[in-house]
């Protein structure tokens, strides 16, 4: 998918060279390869394109085991190409976090929006000064990534993020500031809002 005439893929790969990550691998569609390598082609930093499983979860566990015998004080980001606006600052941030001791961080954001709790028929307020709306790049020590997720998928647990995989075998997840621009492309609107801040302000 293009923004702006460049595929999502490579501006993240791009952004996130530009925040000093050093390699990247990118889980991929069966049968996409070539339309991949086409997209990627040219970039900064080392890249290699992966085929990856059924769920999220599948496709990072997969990613891991392609990364082969680093050490496991290495710190390693997963991030959604569905964000492909992300500031160098929310990579900065994420990273520091790891430097300084955690081992696993999530950039996330308050919730402006009124929530409401569905049950049947009725529904409740959620009080939303006690949510945050969760972005990435997730970023971890890789060995705390790799039995996170070898951890899951022995157990049988389904996570819908990285962060969960973690919490399901007693890690703590620290959270850090995200950014509004690092919108997350769902829907049509989304890629004008993505346009439109690409317009108003050129690359984050």
């Amino acid at each position: 998918m293009p923004l702006a005439g460049v595929p999502l893929v490579r501006r993240c790969v791009d952004n996130l060279a530009d925040a000093g990550v050093e390699r990247v691998v990118v889980t991929i569609p069966v049968g996409l390869e070539s339309s991949f390598a086409e997209a990627l082609k040219g970039v900064a930093i080392p890249v290699l394109c992966v085929v990856g499983g059924r769920r999220r979860q599948d496709s990072v566990r997969l990613g891991l085991r392609s990364l082969g015998e680093m050490e496991d004080t290495t710190s390693v980001l997963v991030h959604d190409a569905a964000r492909p606006l992300v500031p160098t600052a929310v990579v900065t941030r994420v990273v520091s976090a790891l430097r300084t001791g955690a081992r696993a961080v999530v950039p996330a954001l308050q919730v402006m929006d009124s929530i409401r709790e569905v049950s049947g028929d009725s529904s409740a307020v959620v009080d939303r000064a006690r949510l945050r709306a969760v972005q990435t790049p997730q970023g971890f020590g890789l060995g705390t990534l790799r039995d996170a997720h070898e951890h899951v998928a022995e157990s049988g647990i389904e996570v819908t993020d990285d962060a969960a995989a973690c919490e399901a075998m007693g890690v703590p997840v620290v959270l850090v500031d995200g950014d509004r621009r690092s919108l997350k492309i769902t829907e049509a609107i989304d890629l004008l809002l993505a346009e439109a801040i690409l317009s108003a302000e050129g690359p984050v």
